[in-house]
C-alpha cells in the first residue's frame, strides 16, 4: 500500500469520524419512529404514548417497570397488522406537528389537545386515559396531603399530580384501563369510553404449597412513587398500632426522601414493619415476599387501573383496596368502606381471623379471577376488538 493511499484512507476516516461527532443527537422525547404497515397500506396512524419500546436494540427486552411500555408496543402492532403505517412519538413531545394525513390519532392525555387541533375532522381522535380525570385525581391528592399535615405536622409533596388538560374534550372517543371509578370521573363529557383491561408484565403459578395458617398475619404494601397518594402513610400507621401483625413495604424509597424522614419511625424502627424498597416483579424476591404474605393493603386515593394491585392479585394475594384503586377484585377481595386507619385495622384483623382453608379459597379465587381478566393476552384481544369493532367498523 502506497503512502498516498494510506494518507487518503486516513483523511477519509477523519472526515467520517468528524461527521459522526458533529451529527446532532435528537433527544428521545423529540424523536419520531416510522413503522411500515404489514400488507397493503390503508392509511396512517399517529401514536403518541411511550416511545422507549421502539428505541431498543435487537433482542433487548421491553421494560417491566410499568405496564404502559408493553401496552404501547402491542397497540402499535394492532395498527400495523391492519394495514396502517404508524408514526410513534413520545407523549412528552411538545414540538411535534403533523406533516402528513392520519386516519387515526391515538394518544395519552399530555399534548393531546395541541396535536388534535392540528388534525382534520375526518381523523378519528382517541385519547387513552390511564389516570382518573385530573380534577378528581388532584382533589384526592390534596386531601391526602392535608390529612398528613393535620396528623403529622408535616407538609409533603404529591408527585402524582395530573396536569390540567382537556384531552377528552378534543377527542372523539376514549379508551380506559380502570373500572367504574375512573370511567365515572370522565362521564361529564358525554364521550364514548371503552374499557381495555390493564395488562401485567408477569403472571405466576398459584402457590399451592403456601401455609395460610402461618402467613395469616402478614401483609404487603406494594406500589410505585407517590406514597401519600397511594396510602402508605395510612398503612404504616395502621400496622404500627398492631404489633401482632407483620407488614412488608416495597416501593421506590429513593424517590421520596421527605416521606422517609416523616415516617422514619414506622418504616425503619418498628419491629413488625419491614422496609424492603423497590422489587422487580419479575424477580424471585417478589414471589418469595408474596409467598410470606396473605394479602395486599392498598388504600390509594385515585388510580387509572391499579396495576400494582393487579400484579399482587396474580401472585394470589387477597386484595384489600380502596374503591379509588379502580380495580375489580371479585367476591374474594375486599373494597374498603373508607380509607381510615381504623377501617384498615378492622379489615386486616377480620381477614386474618378467617380459617386457613377459607383464606386458601379466597387466594385461589382471586388468582383465578385476575388471570381471566388481566393478562397481556386479554389486553391484546380487547384492543384488537376495539379497533375492529369501533374504530374501523364500516371503514373500507
Amino acid at each position: 500500500m502506497t503512502d498516498g493511499l494510506v494518507k487518503r484512507i486516513v483523511r477519509r476516516g477523519k472526515r467520517m469520524l468528524r461527521r459522526l461527532v458533529e451529527k446532532p443527537v435528537v433527544p428521545m422525547h423529540e424523536r419520531v419512529i416510522h413503522l411500515k404497515a404489514r400488507g397493503e397500506v390503508r392509511g396512517a396512524v399517529l401514536v403518541a404514548y411511550v416511545i422507549e419500546p421502539f428505541l431498543l436494540s435487537p433482542g433487548e427486552a421491553i421494560s417491566n417497570s410499568h405496564t404502559h411500555d408493553w401496552e404501547t408496543w402491542r397497540i402499535v402492532q394492532t395498527f400495523l397488522d391492519r394495514g396502517f403505517d404508524v408514526d410513534v412519538i413520545s407523549y412528552l413531545n411538545r414540538g411535534f406537528s403533523p406533516k402528513r394525513p392520519y386516519s387515526i390519532f391515538f394518544a395519552a392525555r399530555t399534548n393531546f389537545q395541541r396535536i388534535a387541533e392540528q388534525l382534520p375532522s375526518e381523523c378519528r381522535k382517541v385519547v387513552h386515559l390511564d389516570t382518573a380525570h385530573w380534577l378528581t385525581n388532584n382533589n384526592a391528592a390534596y386531601q391526602r396531603l392535608l390529612a398528613v399535615r393535620q396528623r403529622r405536622g408535616v407538609a409533603l409533596e404529591n408527585i402524582k399530580m395530573v396536569e390540567a388538560n382537556w384531552a377528552l374534550e378534543y377527542a372523539d372517543l376514549a379508551t380506559i384501563l380502570g373500572n367504574v371509578f375512573t370511567i365515572d370521573s370522565y362521564a361529564y363529557a358525554g364521550k364514548p369510553i371503552h374499557r381495555i383491561p390493564i395488562s401485567v408484565p408477569e403472571v405466576y403459578p398459584f402457590p399451592s404449597e403456601k401455609d395460610f395458617d402461618a402467613v395469616r398475619r402478614s401483609f404487603l404494601w406494594f406500589g410505585s412513587s407517590g406514597f401519600v397518594h397511594k396510602g402508605l402513610d395510612l398503612v404504616l400507621e395502621a400496622f404500627a398500632g398492631m404489633p401482632e401483625f407483620e407488614l412488608t413495604v416495597c416501593g421506590p424509597f429513593d424517590d421520596e426522601p421527605a416521606f422517609l424522614t416523616a415516617f422514619d419511625q414506622e418504616l425503619f424502627h418498628t419491629p413488625n414493619i419491614h422496609a424492603v424498597g423497590w422489587v422487580d416483579v419479575a424477580s424471585r424476591e417478589f414471589q418469595d415476599i408474596c409467598q410470606r404474605c396473605v394479602g395486599l393493603v392498598y388504600p390509594t386515593a385515585s388510580e387509572g387501573g391499579g396495576g400494582s394491585a393487579v400484579t399482587c392479585m396474580h401472585a394470589a394475594l387477597v386484595p384489600i383496596v380502596s374503591y379509588e384503586a379502580s380495580v375489580d377484585v371479585g367476591e374474594a377481595g375486599v373494597i374498603l368502606e373508607d380509607n381510615s386507619v381504623e377501617t384498615i385495622r378492622a379489615v386486616v384483623r377480620a381477614l386474618a381471623s378467617e380459617p386457613a382453608d377459607q383464606l386458601y379459597a379466597r387466594s385461589r379465587a382471586v388468582w383465578g379471577f385476575v388471570r381471566e381478566r388481566h393478562t397481556r393476552e386479554s389486553f391484546g384481544q380487547a384492543f384488537d376488538a376495539f379497533v375492529d369493532e369501533v374504530l374501523l367498523d364500516g371503514c373500507a
